[in-house]
């Protein structure tokens, strides 16, 4: 297997920094919507052959170090009971939002059979990377898919999480440890099911305050990451707000910190805990500029990390649906290119 990902997410040397990039498996491909055509978005993550056709092919087309699951952040929503669908143009909207206490009680935290769908997924992809490179698995982090829940979909100021997180923090609190148990569950079943990495997206962490987010979303990442079977399975911590977040992230013990683009990334990882690996943390704006300012870009970041074991190369978001595939693909051999 090419370890580069594996060896950088333990904070071991390596000749250069591997690469993989969030949302690497998307709407910037044409081979994506020739599939995304034929099927609904929920269609495709529940068939283990076509969630494995998606996952293939950054690692076909891109020969990108680390394959990630095609799924989603909300399916542990949906199992819980959520009615999940997904609109174009839209995004997701869970029909029946959770505002009540009653809401809360009528979740279920026994679901890992309503997932097995992800397991044989996972399966599906191991057979065909056949040890090539790792496969990534993935959640939600128990805040951002607490805000979908209660907020009916996404949302741009977060005003009824917060409302139920302010106004009713033991309601919230019952909410957030219900799904940290599934999340904890599924995560395992992952493991269990072969990937080789697991990565926690906050997406919305950033909406949080500095108190807000230790009390709402740091503690539950905690309790998941402490109850995960991680034996040789490296954990990313990731969230929108990491470069504020870092060091209260770095704290539930992740393996690796995975940054956004606001921060400078060597003064970030010179701060942590050592041991602890960081993954960022280029804009992905700069994926839609001409190929030298990409190149440049890179490079600036790479001379700044040099010297440093650790280092997995992301973005510090996910890929935009209308970057240019050509691009992406450039900047993947910018990176395969470079030595230390």
């Amino acid at each position: 297997m090419n370890t580069l990902f594996l060896d950088a997410a333990f904070s071991k040397q390596t000749e250069r920094p591997p690469v993989w990039m969030m949302r690497q498996a998307g709407r910037f491909m044409p081979e994506y919507w020739e599939i995304k055509n034929k099927y609904s978005f929920l269609e495709m993550c529940k068939t283990p052959e076509i969630a494995a056709d998606v996952t293939m092919l950054p690692v076909d087309l891109l020969g990108i170090d680390a394959a990630i699951l095609f799924c989603d952040i909300l399916v542990t929503g949906e199992a819980m009971g959520g009615d999940l669908s997904f609109t174009q143009g839209v995004g997701p909207k869970f029909a029946n939002p959770v505002r009540t206490a009653q809401d809360i009680d009528n979740l279920n935290v026994d679901v890992l059979d309503k997932l097995e769908y992800v397991a044989d997924a996972i399966k599906v992809i191991q057979q065909r990377l056949n040890g090539s490179i790792p496969l990534i698995g993935f959640a939600g982090a128990p805040f951002t898919v607490m805000s979908y829940l209660v907020e009916g979909g996404s949302s741009k100021d977060f005003k009824l999480t917060k409302l139920l997180m302010h106004n009713h923090p033991e309601l919230a609190h019952r909410l957030l440890a219900k799904i940290a148990k599934v999340t904890a569950d599924y995560l395992n079943l992952q493991i269990a099911a072969g990937v080789n990495a697991i990565q926690i997206f906050d997406s919305w962490a950033l909406a949080l305050s500095w108190n807000d987010y230790q009390e709402f979303s740091h503690r539950y990442i905690q309790e998941i990451i402490a109850n995960l079977n991680r034996k040789d399975i490296p954990v990313i911590s990731f969230c929108k707000g990491s470069s504020v977040f870092a060091p209260i992230m770095a704290q539930a013990k992740p393996d690796v910190v995975s940054i956004d683009w606001n921060a400078d990334l060597l003064n970030i990882k010179q701060s942590l805990p050592a041991g602890i690996a960081v993954q960022g943390n280029l804009d992905p704006h700069i994926l839609y500029a001409d190929k030298p300012v990409i190149k440049k870009h890179i490079l600036q970041l790479f001379e700044r990390m040099r010297g440093e074991n650790g280092f997995i190369f992301n973005l510090g978001h996910g890929i935009m649906p209308d970057i240019p595939f050509d691009n992406v693909k450039y900047a993947i051999e910018v990176v395969k290119e470079f030595r230390y």
